[in-house]
């Protein structure tokens, strides 16, 4: 038989904590967590590493980092400070915040338990796209790389080293970029 709702584990609801954010999950099963490692894509796999939904984008080219919510949350109003000159331009963040970390005080014995809930944050690998911009047709010269532009002012608000792309960018895999295979466009010149 099922379980009833009321043995269930309750969810938490961080309603009315202090210091939070907008990027911030609705429900969590537990508040503490560990403190993890930043996943380091192996196995092929691409996904995430090329654009979705805008025309401009940047992606991690350094080592993988962990973003909080508010340095994700300034990056993104800088794009769209510099954007908002361009009617129905739309700024997509491709990475969400939803890992609590969690901080002990400095001086603090050893023992009591974890640490109180500090803020939320985000593993983010080499290779993932975090911005793209899009919506209208937006001019190269205000996404590009540039002293004034709105990614590359974005890209620097954020701990680690990015790449501009476009829609016709290669994806990558951790710091390799995966260029297309060569066997589909063989048997597409020379069919058997």
């Amino acid at each position: 038989m099922w379980p009833t709702t009321s043995l269930l584990l309750p969810r938490v609801q961080l309603g009315g904590v202090r210091f939070r954010s907008q990027l911030a999950p609705r429900q969590i099963q537990n508040v503490k967590r560990h403190k993890g490692r930043i996943p380091i894509p192996t196995g092929g796999s691409t996904r995430g590493t090329t654009l979705a939904f805008g025309d401009w984008g940047i992606r991690i080219k350094g080592m993988g980092v962990r973003f909080t919510a508010k340095q994700l949350m300034t990056a993104e109003e800088v794009i769209k400070r510099n954007i908002k000159v361009v009617k129905g331009a739309k700024v997509h963040l491709r990475v969400f915040p939803d890992i609590p970390v969690c901080i002990k005080g400095n001086e603090t014995r050893m023992g009591k338990g974890k640490g109180t809930f500090e803020f939320w944050a985000t593993r983010v690998p080499t290779g993932r796209v975090v911005f793209e911009i899009g919506g209208t047709p937006i001019r190269e010269e205000l996404a590009r790389e540039g002293k004034l532009t709105s990614l590359r002012q974005a890209a620097d608000k954020l701990p680690t080293t990015f790449e501009f792309i476009t829609r016709h960018s290669l994806p990558r895999l951790g710091n390799m970029v995966v260029p297309p295979s060569s066997s589909s466009t063989a048997t597409a010149a020379h069919p058997s």
